[in-house]
């Protein structure tokens, strides 16, 4: 009804501080005070059939592009259902080819907002259009072309044979993005619930076992065993796994992070909370690497307070004589999550020994045991059921399947660092008996030179992130003052900085920093 028309034409106005507005503000040098939107406020149609038409294709001149898919277009759009796709020849007016895609679910129109439903064995083996719609489809892109005067990106529905123009833009490329521009790349971080479904699967079910594996196949290895030219193979091989999973990292794992921000947009939109990242509260008290971390952690630091003898023995690094057995606890901390020295996907300067790891436990253990998280747990249980209970009962399933997601998204954030962490632990390793080779000195043969051009010609630098933009010299274009962009938590916080030049830095944090 009107309220729910009036709630989200406010929900478009808010629309001009979002990520993806500010980006393009930014891009054509637009006031953002002076900004303003116009709201269309247009009748759904159901169709059988939508898609898009590229009147002109962004990647071929003399082509155009149609994509359709059964049921509403926004299954399309969000990237949730695949779309078959027809290339036409501009200049002949002809239908090049057709690339068929498998069909097994649309987007439909449901009572209290769209559903994803499965398609018939019959409806699915068969394209969403005729030919002869293809080419009408096409027809409706050049005619607004023609009318706006540019190549144009159509969105389109097809309802009992009548052809309805949803929507008509420019077709835009980015062919003309500078070098490192990770504009495209971040805006395409959006997920949909669906697609976000999908990722959860892939990543718990397939890259986060595999990740596992490869940490431990790693760490299984003697390094020290391997001669110069075993050494300089596996330092290569080494590199070459760490990039993969930095590549998975940057194509997967930053995208489902997105299940976080959905979960916070719905959370907010049905609850309207003063606090809006309460949500977050929902999220926190899941089985995370990082806090069973914490919890070994605090368990080391507990013994450490009960026996002053152990602080003395880590003061003087024998604990492996005087305390055999909590040294072997520690060994096995170090095992699961390194000895905290490197930072996670970070180079490979890391630590000796276990300096870092030793100071925490020193300092945790000189303050009284931190309390439990009762309350916390009891505020969630809280904001779960309000949460839940803004749902009509038809799509309670629903909620409790986007909370599940958001915690699973929540949860991968600290996980996949860590996992990704113990890889590039071991490739830190492999470099680090190698330079500790070439220092030593010693018999210099075909291996050792070998070893020195692995060492040499790979690069262990910072974040093996091909996706990271180059750095770049600021120009003389006046900046605002202000931030643009999405806080990452509420209000303003003071306090003491500490400057971090290598990773050594990381073991001097203190309480207060």
């Amino acid at each position: 009804g009107a309220k729910a028309i009036l709630e989200n034409v406010r929900m478009v106005w808010a629309s001009l501080w979002s990520d993806a507005a500010l980006l393009y503000r930014q891009e054509l040098g637009l006031d953002v005070g002076r900004s303003t939107m116009a709201v269309v406020v247009q009748e759904l149609v159901v169709g059988e059939a939508s898609g898009i038409c590229f009147s002109q294709s962004p990647t071929e001149s003399s082509q155009a592009l149609v994509e359709s898919v059964y049921g509403l277009n926004q299954g399309l759009v969000d990237g949730d259902v695949e779309p078959d796709r027809w290339v036409i020849d501009r200049d002949f007016n002809k239908l090049l080819n057709h690339l068929p895609v498998r069909r097994t679910r649309q987007l439909a129109a449901a009572e209290d907002g769209l559903k994803m439903v499965s398609l018939s064995a019959e409806i699915g083996s068969q394209p969403p259009l005729t030919p002869e719609q293809v080419m009408a489809v096409y027809e409706l892109g050049l005619k607004a072309e023609r009318h706006f005067g540019a190549p144009q990106d159509v969105e389109w529905t097809l309802r009992d044979g009548d052809l309805y123009l949803l929507q008509s833009r420019p077709v835009t490329t980015r062919t003309q993005a500078s070098e490192g521009d990770q504009r495209a790349w971040y805006l395409s971080l959006h997920r949909s619930f669906e697609s976000l479904r999908e990722l959860r699967k892939k990543i718990e079910g397939e890259q986060i076992p595999a990740m596992i594996r490869a940490a431990e196949e790693l760490s299984k290895i003697d390094l020290v065993q391997l001669s110069d030219r075993e050494l300089a193979v596996e330092i290569r091989r080494r590199w070459e796994v760490n990039n993969t999973w930095v590549n998975v990292y940057w194509a997967d794992f930053i995208p489902f992070a997105h299940g976080i921000r959905l979960f916070g947009q719905v959370y907010n939109d049905r609850l309207k909370p003063d606090d809006p990242y309460e949500f977050v509260g929902l999220l926190t008290h899941t089985d995370m690497a990082s806090l069973e971390r914490n919890r070994l952690l605090e368990a080391l630091a507990d013994q450490v307070r009960l026996r002053p003898g152990l602080a003395d023995c880590l003061k003087a690094g024998d604990c492996g004589e005087k305390a055999p057995e909590f040294r072997r606890e520690i060994e096995s901390f170090i095992e699961r999550f390194g000895d905290l020295s490197c930072t996670v996907t970070g180079g490979t300067q890391c630590e000796g020994a276990t300096r870092p790891l030793v100071k925490i436990l020193l300092a945790m253990s000189s303050r009284p045991q931190a309390p439990s998280g009762s309350r916390k747990r009891t505020d969630a249980g809280r904001l779960s059921r309000r949460f839940l209970d803004s749902f009509p009962e038809s799509r309670r399933e629903e909620g409790l399947e986007l909370l599940d997601l958001a915690r699973a998204s929540y949860r991968l954030r600290d996980d996949d660092n860590i996992h990704l962490g113990r890889i590039e632990a071991g490739l830190a390793a492999a470099v680090a008996e190698g330079r500790r080779r070439l220092d030593t000195g010693g018999k210099a043969g075909e291996g050792r030179a070998e070893l020195k051009a692995a060492l040499e010609n790979l690069d262990f630098g910072d974040r093996m992130r091909p996706n990271r933009p180059p750095a770049r010299a600021e120009s003389g274009r006046i900046r605002p003052r202000q931030l643009t962009g999405q806080p990452a938590g509420p209000g303003l916080a003071m306090g003491r900085a500490r400057v971090v030049r290598s990773h050594a830095d990381l073991a001097d944090f203190a309480q207060g920093d």
